[in-house]
């Protein structure tokens, strides 16, 4: 996946945050945000080790 995508979602996710009130739908957001947020580091660093390599 580009890492546009990863960073598309998180400001989604980010977001959805400002507005939503509900503890449930918080929670599932929250956790999707940490995941498209491993994911972005994992990419960024991934395309370091091929910069350096």
């Amino acid at each position: 996946m580009p890492d546009w995508i990863a960073r598309a979602n998180i400001e989604h996710f980010k977001k959805l945050l400002e507005t939503e009130t509900d503890p449930e739908r918080r929670r599932v957001i929250e956790r999707e945000l940490a995941e498209e947020e491993r994911k972005l580091a994992a990419l960024l660093k991934k395309q370091d080790v091929k910069k350096e390599g």
